[in-house]
């Protein structure tokens, strides 16, 4: 808890689920803003001056002229009108937009929240400030990537952006957790094996914006083979063990493929060791895990299929949103215990 006052307390827990509706968006509109090939609209940093839109012509014409001098219009957009430029500028703009929208809402919150309760009691509040900060750092590092000598940002850049908001959004809900879910007096599965649970899928996160980055999920439109064997034929299998693989792009779908395997199967195990213990207050949570793990998957199969058609890549990120939750959920029953952990 924050502060012996729960009107504080329920004012701190309003402000942080508006906070993850919020992220929650951004992420939804980042994920669309690489779908559409938006994200190098706006080739400047623009911290204050861009929080406004183009209100005229004349800005719209200098907006666009700035675009025109990277590669991607030089090399893939070279025959784009100005209204095709309108449509992608919006995107990025309404991602600037929302990124400015979640500093100013987490800070001055956040000041008013300190001089009612202690700075200690707030300082993981804080270190969420200084990572929201870093983000919009990070969102121009990787901008900057796309605007010299490539037609898009670095996959490698846009992982970390991706895997920071996810940070962000779960220690926001973690915050919510503390002060909403009240101690446990059950037995767990200790801290462990949630622990890994939860690196597997950010680290899942991670290979699927490589995936995106690259358009890695526009190629091998099958499941469960990739074309007509199993492993991509278009490479060997020894480059698999390589650092280049990264950069592959059919390695990386089979790495984000098998990964979805393993991570199934590791719930499975989850499971199976929580229902041998009946520990039944953990069924509820494990149960959800498993829905969203099954909608993830079916999801990312659907989208494969259709060749990361928009919307159901879309929705496949959607997904991953709900997953990330109820992993950080299922972690956080597992970490406040009366008891021993479960054999």
């Amino acid at each position: 808890m924050y502060s012996e006052n729960h009107k504080i307390n329920n004012l701190i827990s309003t402000w942080l689920i508006l906070m993850f509706l919020i992220i929650s968006i951004m992420i939804i509109v980042g994920g669309l803003t690489r779908l559409t090939d938006s994200g190098l609209s706006i080739t400047q940093w623009q911290l204050f001056s861009g929080f406004l839109p183009p209100l005229n012509n004349d800005d719209w014409i200098m907006y666009f002229d700035l675009y025109k001098e990277i590669p991607e219009f030089k090399l893939q957009n070279y025959d784009m009108t100005m209204g095709e430029f309108k449509v992608i500028f919006w995107w990025e703009w309404a991602h600037r937009f929302l990124g400015r929208v979640i500093g100013i809402t987490f800070l001055i919150p956040l000041i008013y929240f300190t001089f009612k309760v202690k700075f200690t009691k707030l300082i993981s509040l804080y270190f969420i400030f200084s990572l929201i900060c870093f983000q919009g750092f990070i969102g121009w590092y990787m901008v900057s990537s796309g605007l010299v000598d490539r037609v898009d940002v670095s996959h490698f850049r846009l992982s970390v952006h991706l895997l920071l908001a996810f940070i962000i959004l779960s220690l926001i809900f973690w915050n919510f957790l503390i002060i909403n879910v009240k101690e446990n007096t059950h037995k767990t599965i200790g801290l462990v094996i949630p622990s890994i649970f939860l690196i597997l899928i950010f680290t899942q996160i991670s290979i699927g914006a490589f995936v995106s980055g690259m358009d890695a999920g526009k190629i091998y439109n099958s499941w469960p083979l990739m074309g007509n064997s199993y492993f991509p034929d278009d490479n060997k299998l020894i480059n698999l063990f390589k650092l280049s693989a990264l950069s592959e792009p059919s390695l990386v779908q089979f790495i984000h493929r098998n990964l979805a395997y393993f991570i199934s199967l590791f719930y499975i195990f989850i499971l199976f060791k929580i229902y041998k213990n009946k520990l039944n207050e953990l069924y509820k949570s494990i149960n959800f895990l498993g829905f969203f793990i099954l909608l993830q998957v079916i999801l990312g199969i659907f989208t494969l299929l259709y060749g990361a058609q928009i919307y159901i890549a879309s929705m496949h990120q959607v997904s991953s949103i709900f997953l990330v939750s109820s992993s950080i959920y299922f972690l956080f029953l597992n970490t406040k215990s009366n008891l021993q952990p479960s054999n």
